[in-house]
Order: structure tokens, then C-alpha cells, then sequence
């Protein structure tokens, strides 16, 4: 599928047929809120996206052509407005059947170094390649678009500290966004906290940077849900993406 890709890439008569990306398509639903020209450059932007990133298979899983046109198009849903050039400064996409696990290294306030196995589902490593999980149903993981997350992380690394806040268009500012998503974020934690029941996934508390991932795949996933329980956030993200997914 690589080589194949890279050969369109470069001018070879070799396209994607029109039902392999409706197979692809099909199971996200979010996808059904484009209009057919936004349809259409998601599918150019996933094209290249494919073609001039690198990608390995690991533990054991058989990298598809299926799998990869799904990531491709979730990867570049965020971007479908901004450009392949946002995931600039990386190259390796790493897929593996189901969740997986990262040994983890810790230092306590006495110096002593704790290791431990992490089971995680994705991971995006800063100025490396992004870690997925795939699962041919997507139901196995709930209500979660790993993908969209992961990449909303590598959008968050664009300005180099991961915090939450992503490099921001010209037309925006930090302070906005600060006002926007300081107080959702304390809110979700006083909810978390509290034992409540939270309208979305409430890892986004563990972190500012985890709350922007979260943000991000209600904001592609649920607009309505976002908008409704955090409505400055929903506008912020409507400005960054350049999208209003409602």
C-alpha cells in the first residue's frame, strides 16, 4: 500500500477507487456533515497524507490499505482547512492490534527511579511518530475517536510545549483562548472531582493538554454536545479549525 501510494504520489495512473474510500468512510459517521467538495479534499488531503508519511505495523497486525485510508481520513479531518503542512516536522505513523503498552520510567521526591508497564491506546511523541491502536470495530473502545485526539496532540506541539493551547491563527489570541478554556477545564475537574457524571470523557481533566485532545474529537464528533456544555470552547475551536461542524 505504501509503495503504491508513493507511485500515485509521483505521477503513476494509479488511483483509490471511489468505493474503497466508501468503505473507509462508511463507519465514521462524523464524515456525513461535509458537503461533497469538502468530501472530496478530505480524500486528496488523506491521499497524500498517506503517501508522504511512513508507516510500520507492529505486533503482529496486518497494515491495510483499509486501515491506513481510515487514519488518513480522521488524521486530516482537523486539518481539512489548514493544510498538510500543520503536520509538518514528523514522519511515522505506528499502528498495533488493540492497546498496547509503553514501560514508563518515574522518579519519586526521594530519587528513586519506579518502572511500570502502560497500557495505552495511543500516544503522540513530540517531534516523533504518532502510536495508534486500531480495532476493526470501533465499538470495542466506546464513544472515542483516538485518532483525532492523537492528532489534535501533534497540533497542540506545533508552538513546542505541550499545553493545550496550539499555534493560533493571526485573527486569534492566547488570552481568548485562555478565557474560554481555563474555566471549562477547572469546571470538568470540579465535576470529576465530585464524582459527577461528565458530558465528556473525563480523562480531559487529567491534563489542559488532554482537555484540548477531548475538545477536539467532541468537536468533530458531537458539536451540539460540545457547544451546549462548553460553548466558548466550541467557538475557539470553531476559529483554530476553521470549521463549524454544527
Amino acid at each position: 500500500m505504501i509503495r503504491w501510494l508513493r507511485d500515485w504520489w509521483h505521477g503513476a495512473p494509479i488511483a483509490i477507487s471511489d468505493a474503497q474510500w466508501q468503505a473507509a468512510e462508511y463507519p465514521l459517521v462524523f464524515l456525513d456533515r461535509l458537503s461533497d467538495e469538502e468530501r472530496q479534499r478530505l480524500r486528496e488531503l488523506a491521499a497524500t497524507f498517506i503517501a508522504t508519511k511512513e508507516w510500520n505495523a507492529a505486533g503482529g497486525l496486518q497494515l491495510t490499505p483499509a486501515i491506513q485510508l481510515s487514519i488518513a481520513l480522521q488524521a486530516c479531518l482537523p486539518i481539512l482547512n489548514l493544510g498538510l503542512d500543520w503536520y509538518d516536522g514528523w514522519v511515522g505513523i505506528v499502528v498495533y492490534p488493540g492497546d498496547f503498552v509503553i514501560p514508563r520510567q518515574i522518579v519519586d521526591e526521594s530519587g528513586v527511579v519506579h518502572e511500570f508497564d502502560d497500557p495505552v491506546l495511543g500516544e503522540a511523541w513530540e517531534g516523533g511518530p504518532v502510536l495508534l491502536s486500531w480495532f476493526d470495530n470501533l465499538n470495542e473502545i466506546g464513544d472515542v475517536s483516538l485518532v483525532i485526539h492523537e492528532f489534535a496532540h501533534k497540533l497542540d506541539m506545533g508552538n513546542g510545549e505541550t499545553d493545550g493551547i496550539p499555534r493560533l491563527h493571526t485573527n486569534m489570541s492566547v488570552e481568548a483562548w485562555t478565557t474560554a478554556f481555563a474555566p471549562a477545564y477547572k469546571d470538568l475537574c470540579r465535576r470529576v472531582d465530585a464524582g459527577e457524571e461528565t458530558a465528556i470523557d473525563p480523562y480531559a481533566a487529567e491534563h489542559p493538554a488532554e482537555f484540548f485532545a477531548v475538545a477536539s474529537e467532541v468537536f468533530f464528533e458531537a458539536p451540539d454536545l460540545l457547544r451546549d456544555t462548553y460553548p466558548a470552547v466550541y467557538t475557539q475551536l470553531c476559529l483554530f479549525y476553521r470549521q463549524t461542524p454544527r
